[in-house]
């Protein structure tokens, strides 16, 4: 089943005396780049998400977004303030006051937050954690946003896959009409080849037939497109056996688009008819809107 890289899945949970949002996305890109904004107070995450993800993953830009918050009526941060701490800081403050306006020195107003700032103050001891305990209980709920994520990715790689199949069927079925028009133009050419050759001999004596037809087998050659016909036709099974393959199989498949175009270009400049050259650049635009589906591909 194809994979697309286009991704998106949100997950909340919750352990460890805490509570976490997830929020992962994915668009396509040449190679795996992963970009976490995850706490970086929690040791030995970042790197352990990054292996996780490195495992299950193997193409795309992803983004992935936690957000970690403490449970219960302390707050998120886990700060409480330090009443002997905030007591003696509001007297240091009154004694301060006092003294300038000993000397007829104005202060100005302090605010909450100038106190909150003092040492002391906010007691900080709440807020440290267990890492260790929330680091596992986290990593444990990934693969669930893992699930959500992959299925989504699962989704469009459906619709991607339908998407790609009738554009093969259409390549098909314009090599069909490339193999007919050879067909029709090679009697054609050759009728007007004669014709043309018969003339020459009759206006000159001094040509040397044997020349003449050497050079004909040469250009009849160059113009001849079975090869470039035969190569599309390989090149649709195995784009085919690419869409039936569960693996990654997106820089396998931007390479084979690249080797449909190159067959078609070489179509076009051999077309020498005008219903050729029609094929040709039917292939072209199909084949280009192929490659603009094919980058999604995993």
């Amino acid at each position: 089943m194809t994979i697309s890289m286009t991704g998106f899945a949100t997950a909340k949970g919750q352990g460890a005396g805490h509570a976490w949002a997830w929020e992962m996305r994915c668009v396509n890109g040449k190679g795996l780049d992963l970009r976490l904004r995850v706490p970086d107070w929690i040791d030995g995450l970042e790197l352990a998400l990054r292996a996780d993800l490195t495992r299950v993953l193997g193409r795309g830009n992803v983004s992935l977004t936690l957000k970690v918050t403490r449970e219960g009526a302390e707050g998120a941060d886990g700060l409480r303030l330090n009443a002997v701490a905030l007591a003696a800081a509001l007297e240091a403050l009154r004694a301060v006051e006092d003294a300038a306006m000993a000397k007829g020195v104005t202060l100005g107003q302090a605010t909450a937050a100038d106190v909150l700032s003092l040492r002391g103050v906010l007691d900080t001891s709440g807020a440290e954690v267990d890492t260790a305990a929330l680091r596992a209980a986290i990593l444990a709920d990934l693969p669930g946003l893992l699930a959500d994520f992959q299925t989504m990715r699962g989704t469009e790689g459906a619709a991607l896959n339908a998407i790609l199949a009738g554009a093969l069927d259409r390549i098909e079925a314009l090599v069909s009409e490339a193999a007919v028009a050879m067909a029709a133009r090679a009697g054609q050419a050759g009728a007007r080849l004669r014709e043309a050759v018969a003339r020459l001999l009759q206006a000159s004596d001094g040509l040397d037939e044997t020349r003449i037809a050497q050079e004909l087998a040469l250009l009849t050659v160059k113009n001849d497109i079975t090869e470039e016909i035969d190569r599309l036709g390989a090149h649709v099974a195995a784009a085919r056996a690419l869409l039936a393959d569960p693996g990654q199989v997106g820089r396998k498949f931007d390479f084979l688009v690249q080797e449909f175009l190159r067959e078609a270009n070489t179509l076009c400049s051999k077309a020498q008819s005008i219903e050729m050259t029609r094929i040709g650049l039917d292939l072209k635009t199909i084949i280009d809107q192929m490659r603009e589906q094919s980058q999604n591909v995993e």
